[in-house]
């Protein structure tokens, strides 16, 4: 019998040195700071990897702590009461963990000024008590030797922090989160262990990194949308960019405006689940497109990690079962309530919590169709109608007794039926995201009109060009909006975060 050999015990903990708390009352400057921090703690972790890889000290734990910042207040201020985020809704302290604050700088920097000009106090920077895992301390897509962990005789996890799922829920999002005994208050709806995974996982899913999603998120389930969209943007590249100055592809492709680079195709990349496409603006203002595949799953897993990035918008281009029988293959639905059969988000957000349609989303949809059709008033009638759409887990619902779903969809007064809609919807609600869904009916099961072959490649060659002019152009006419007209209130519970 082979002799098992025991580890020693843990001598020490190594540390960077500790951090001394400062103030601020400039927002750049507080995010400087939280940038240096984190910086210097990251970088220790990867120091001391890469030692112990070439044969350091196995008998000590490393560790370093995410920054964090925090704010008191003493009163309730009297804020500008049509602002959806920048205050806070009680007196106290209030704080939150921060990662990757080189990526989140402006979004960080917009989010402290509205809480220092709003309630008229300072901002604290300190070392946080949540360890940094050693896994989050490696930007996502960073290279780490295979070999490096197997020269390192002992458990990572007992040398280093590893991921903790006990701070990656969602419960402050959810409205479920319960301040302990004299604890802060959360300040934003994302701790940094939480961004840092779906960070990770974005790449993952997408084929690139993070940094290049734009706030302005179109998501479709038909591959042929995205094959027009990578077809407009390189031309558009081709062409200078028309205000967009980059167009990024899996595998991190990036063409810039004024190259033309439509010859050399992905060829080589193979694409991940969720393939994501950015055309870039500066500032993030540009358009993201993600095929996200069939199913209310697919839609639950990448809103669930790109809702970390605080989009501006995200919105639903796909096709449908059209359920009435005034609709023609071709006509659009532009979702103003949801049926939610999908069950993904049923432990998350219950079913009787109502999705209500945001009326800057819903306007922006139905100006960008007037404009790419044409039509207007009483004849826009013709080809769009606004209605209850029903978003359900089972692509083979027409095979169920039709007694059952084809009641409940005429009692909800359903006009459209998907897989996908409604669940990203439910989550832009979730996590205040401003959502939008409109679709293009693509077969009428319950009347037996279904594409014919060769029908069906004609079908999509016209109206997937026609629809995502729409899209596109919704996307623009969101993005020239004030952002704080943008994130409605309607998307605030009784006791929110001041982070939006």
């Amino acid at each position: 019998m082979k002799e098992r050999i025991y580890p020693q015990a843990i001598e020490s903990v190594l540390m960077p040195e500790p951090y001394k708390r400062q103030v601020f009352t400039d927002a750049s400057e507080a995010v400087q700071a939280l940038q240096f921090l984190y910086e210097r703690n990251t970088r220790f972790l990867r120091d001391s990897f890469a030692a112990l890889a070439a044969g350091g000290n196995l008998n000590r734990r490393y560790r370093a702590f995410y920054p964090e910042v925090s704010v008191v207040t003493n009163s309730f201020t009297l804020v500008d009461s049509r602002q959806a985020y920048g205050h806070m809704p009680t007196p106290g302290k209030f704080s939150t963990t921060i990662t990757r604050p080189d990526m989140f700088e402006s979004y960080l920097i917009e989010q402290l000024q509205l809480i220092m000009r709003n309630h008229g106090v300072p901002v604290e920077v300190s070392e946080s008590q949540t360890p940094i895992p050693l896994h989050f301390a490696f930007y996502e897509g960073s290279h780490v030797d295979g070999t490096a962990a197997e020269r390192i005789k002992r458990p990572i996890r007992d040398l280093f922090d590893v991921p903790d799922l006990d701070g990656t829920d969602d419960q402050i999002a959810n409205g479920t989160f319960e301040v302990g005994p004299g604890g802060p208050r959360p300040l934003a709806p994302f701790t940094a262990q939480r961004i840092d995974y779906s960070l990770h996982r974005m790449t993952h899913y997408t084929a690139t990194e993070p940094v290049h999603f734009q706030n302005f998120v179109l998501f479709t389930n038909y591959q042929f949308y995205i094959d027009e969209f990578v077809a407009r943007a390189r031309a558009l590249m081709a062409e200078g960019g028309g205000g967009y100055e980059e167009f990024v592809e899996p595998g991190n492709f990036v063409t810039k405006a004024g190259e033309d680079r439509s010859a050399d195709g992905l060829a080589g990349v193979r694409l991940p689940q969720m393939p994501a496409y950015h055309l870039k603006k500066p500032g993030h203002g540009g358009i993201t497109m993600v095929n996200i595949g069939i199913g209310p799953s697919n839609a639950k897993t990448i809103t669930d990690h790109i809702a970390v990035l605080r989009p501006h918008a995200w919105v639903m281009l796909g096709h449908c079962a059209g359920l009435r029988n005034t609709q023609a293959l071709g006509d659009y639905v532009l979702a103003h309530a949801y049926v939610r059969e999908d069950h993904v988000l049923d432990d998350d957000l219950p079913v009787w919590v109502p999705i209500p349609p945001l009326a800057e989303i819903q306007v922006a949809l139905q100006e960008a169709v007037a404009e790419v059709t044409g039509l207007s008033g009483y004849d826009l009638k013709r080809i769009m109608r606004t209605g209850t759409v029903a978003t359900i887990d089972n692509r083979n619902w027409e095979l169920r007794d039709q007694r059952g779903p084809v009641q409940r969809l005429s009692q909800s007064r359903a006009i459209a039926l998907d897989m996908e809609s409604a669940t990203i919807a439910a989550n832009g609600f979730r996590f205040r995201v401003p959502y939008g869904t409109l679709l293009c009916v693509s077969d009428k099961p319950l009347h037996g009109e279904l594409k014919l072959p060769g029908m069906a490649t004609e079908f999509y060659k016209r109206q997937v060009a026609q629809h995502l002019t729409i899209g596109i152009r919704t996307m623009e006419k969101l993005a020239e909006m004030p952002m704080e007209s943008l994130h409605s209130r309607k998307l605030r519970s009784f006791t929110e975060t001041a982070f939006q």
